[in-house]
C-alpha cells in the first residue's frame, strides 16, 4: 500500500513526517509541483489545473490514498478530486475552530498567517464565519514566506528580522495562538517559539490531518505492510529538487525532535 502526498513544492512534507511518525507501517510517494511553485500567487482556475496533471501522475504510480498536504490546493480542489478519483483524499485547513475554541478561555485573539490565495478564498472565508461566533480571528498573509522556505532559508537571523516585520503593526499581547495555515510555516515553528511571547500558543493542522488519515484508511480497510519508505517525485523531473526534498525532510524531523526534547 502506498499513500501519496501531494503540494506544490517541499510544505507538504511536514505533514509526512507527522504521517511517517504515526503511520510508520505505510509506504508513501511524495509529489511535488515544482514547475508551479508556489501557488499562492497564481489563479484559483491555473492552480486546479496543475493539482489534477500532477494528482494524475500521482494515480500511475498505484496511490492507494491521497493526501492533498497544502491547504490552498485544498480549497480549491479538494471536492473536486473527490468526485473524479476513487480512493480516500484527505486535505488541510487551517486550524482556525481548534485554535478559536482553545481561545475561549482567555478572550485572546488569534492570528491566521497563510498564503495570500488561501485567504481570499470562499473555503476559509466560510471557516472562519462558521467557527468566530466572536469575531476574535485575524489574516496575515505572508506571500514570501513559501519562496523562503523554497530555498531553504532557515538563518534565524533572517527569519527573525522578517517575522518581526510582517508582525510590526500587531500588539502581540492581545494574541494568544497564531495558527500556521500553510504546510511551509511549520518548518520556521522553531525559530518563531523563540521569538514570539510564550503566551502565545503555535498551531498547525498537521496532526490534525493526519488522525482523519489514519480514520479513512482504517475505515476503508487500508492496511500499512511497509516500513516508512519514502518515494520523492517532482513535475519538474528535477534530481536536484529531490535532494532538496530529502534535505528538507531530515531538517524537519530534527526540528521535530528537538521540540519533543525541551518539551520533555
Amino acid at each position: 500500500m502506498t499513500i501519496g502526498f501531494f503540494d506544490s513544492g517541499i510544505g507538504g512534507l511536514s505533514v509526512l513526517a507527522e504521517s511517517l511518525r504515526r503511520l510508520p507501517d505505510q509506504d508513501y510517494l511524495y509529489m511535488a509541483d515544482t514547475l508551479h511553485v508556489p501557488y499562492g500567487s497564481k489563479t484559483k482556475d491555473e492552480v486546479r489545473d496543475y493539482i489534477f496533471e500532477a494528482v494524475d501522475r500521482m494515480m500511475q504510480q498505484g496511490i492507494d490514498a491521497l493526501v492533498v498536504a497544502c491547504n490552498t490546493a485544498t480549497s480549491i480542489a479538494v471536492e473536486e478530486l473527490r468526485s473524479v478519483y476513487d480512493l480516500p483524499i484527505v486535505g488541510m485547513e487551517p486550524a482556525v475552530k481548534p485554535a478559536v475554541e482553545m481561545n475561549r478561555v482567555t478572550g485572546k485573539r488569534v492570528l491566521v498567517l497563510a498564503t495570500q490565495l488561501t485567504l481570499q478564498l470562499p473555503r476559509y472565508y466560510a471557516l472562519v464565519s462558521r467557527v468566530d461566533e466572536g469575531g476574535i480571528v485575524d489574516s496575515l498573509p505572508l506571500p514570501e514566506l513559501v519562496r523562503y522556505c523554497e530555498s531553504l532559508q532557515f538563518d534565524p537571523q533572517v527569519m527573525e528580522a522578517y517575522f518581526r516585520s510582517k508582525f510590526e503593526a500587531y500588539n502581540l499581547d492581545d494574541y494568544g495562538i497564531i495558527v500556521l495555515g500553510c504546510t511551509h510555516y511549520p518548518f520556521y515553528r522553531n525559530i518563531l517559539r523563540g521569538m514570539l511571547p510564550s503566551h502565545i500558543e503555535i498551531v498547525d493542522g498537521n496532526a490534525g490531518t493526519v488522525r482523519r488519515l489514519s480514520a479513512l484508511l482504517n475505515r476503508f480497510g487500508i492496511v500499512g505492510h511497509g516500513s516508512g519508505h519514502v518515494r520523492f517525485m517532482c513535475t519538474g523531473n528535477e534530481s536536484a529538487y529531490i535532494d532538496k526534498m530529502q534535505t528538507a525532510l531530515a531538517f524537519y524531523e530534527s526540528n521535530l525532535a528537538q521540540r519533543e526534547e525541551s518539551i520533555s
